[in-house]
């Protein structure tokens, strides 16, 4: 078998495993030098591709490459670019394949969530059209947890983990005050169509904290709602309101829309807590407070789940398997074989069923009314939030690896990148 460099991207919104699935493509392949070459990451994603901004993983040592396990965010850059189909802009796709030829690359290991797995598929459907050997393996991330085909998505454990401690820690901080102060506390989640993380605010409630989750998958109930507010707060003397940021009216109109649209056509959210807060304060006359949890929930290496930080690490090191098995347009996953004790093991599903699909909440993962975690949604979450896997300190602030990412030489003219 010949040997094929690699290209590896990071893309859409990072999380604090994002580069421990780095780590596991880079030091997998290393282990397969007489198959793999050289290693070469996307400057800012698949943009880097494009723009032939290539970087050389191979002149990184072994520790540095070893240090991105427990750095959080992107450590060659990500983006928020979606190529458009190919019968609107096949000259994108076909830029890709004109870098990989020139760079000997065979192998593409793409690290997002379900665009990126979109833009995965298309350039293994153009590679094979145009002739050109390249093996296109989809890297799963996406806090949101949405990818369909597999039980969980790296990034989604640590972001549930910090928003279940930050809605306990706050909520006890809300008690403490009630009696003369803050009543009721908001605290607004990323997830646009899928409620996984604002459902982890719910395993507060095993503390004993009334809480209230606002999911995407029940349209908002606002004299519903309001009444559940007043009787939680008359009962224990406060509250705690989570809300994802896709919540909705029953028409589908997002409490919190702002009526932009963010790089992959999405409706730019943003808001939702204000927006539930001063319900609260008009209806019921409650001192409230607001946070949204926004960046912080995904870049919170220091309270990552030690599961999570496995699973992200165990599927970058089997795409690259999977690539050297033969495997192409395919996406490594998380099949739970048991909720107690938590057990798992990797298999792998084909990109044309994952892209541009989403997986909801169950909707017997959620309490019969609406605004609570079941059971089964219980059991789900828990073992996703398993386990502490710090990072070194050093003067009371955690260790991250910033890498050199020295650039490869452009062979190639330049090329017009699409507004």
């Amino acid at each position: 078998m010949p040997t094929l460099n690699a290209f590896y991207a990071q893309s859409g919104g990072v999380t604090s495993v994002i580069n421990a699935s780095a780590a596991g493509v880079i030091e997998t392949a290393r282990r397969h030098a007489d198959r793999i070459g050289t290693v070469y990451a996307g400057r800012n994603g698949i943009l880097g591709a494009l723009a032939e901004d290539l970087i050389d993983t191979g002149l990184e040592s072994a520790e540095a490459i070893a240090a991105l396990r427990t750095t959080p965010a992107g450590a060659f850059g990500s983006c928020r670019y979606k190529l458009k189909s190919l019968e609107k802009n096949r000259r994108e796709y076909e830029r890709l394949i004109e870098v990989f030829k020139a760079h000997g690359i065979g192998y593409f290991f793409y690290n997002g969530g379900g665009d990126s797995a979109d833009t995965c598929f298309k350039v293994s459907q153009l590679s094979q059209s145009m002739g050109y050997a390249l093996q296109a393996i989809h890297v799963p991330k996406t806090i949101d947890n949405d990818l369909p085909l597999t039980d969980c998505c790296p990034g989604f454990g640590s972001v549930a983990k910090y928003v279940a401690v930050s809605t306990l820690e706050a909520s006890l901080d809300v008690r403490s005050m009630a009696a003369t102060s803050t009543k009721v506390f908001v605290l607004e989640v990323m997830g646009r169509h899928a409620g996984w993380i604002a459902a982890a605010g719910g395993l507060a409630a095993d503390h004993g904290i009334p809480v209230v989750i606002l999911f995407p998958e029940i349209p908002f109930d606002q004299p519903a709602f309001l009444a559940r507010v007043d009787a939680l707060v008359k009962h224990h003397g406060y509250c705690t309101v989570v809300v994802s940021e896709g919540a909705h009216h029953p028409d589908g109109s997002f409490l919190a829309e702002q009526g932009s649209k963010d790089a992959f056509g999405h409706a730019q959210l943003g808001g939702a807590a204000p927006v539930v807060a001063q319900m609260v304060k008009e209806a019921l006359g409650y001192k409230f407070h607001w946070a949204v949890a926004d960046y912080l929930q995904r870049s919170a290496r220091h309270i990552a789940s030690a599961t999570d930080a496995r699973q992200a690490y165990e599927l970058g090191q089997r795409a690259v398997e999977l690539a050297l098995e033969g495997k192409n347009s395919v996406m490594p996953t998380i099949e739970r074989t048991s909720d107690t004790p938590y057990a798992y093991r990797i298999g792998s599903a084909p990109l044309d069923q994952v892209a541009n699909a989403e997986k909801f909440m169950p909707r017997d993962y959620i309490s019969p009314d609406g605004y609570g975690i079941s059971d089964k949604g219980r059991a789900y979450l828990l073992p996703l939030i398993q386990g502490e896997d710090y990072p070194a300190y050093r003067d009371g602030l955690p260790v991250y690896v910033t890498l050199q990412n020295h650039p490869v030489e452009k062979k190639l003219p330049a090329f017009e990148i699409a507004k």
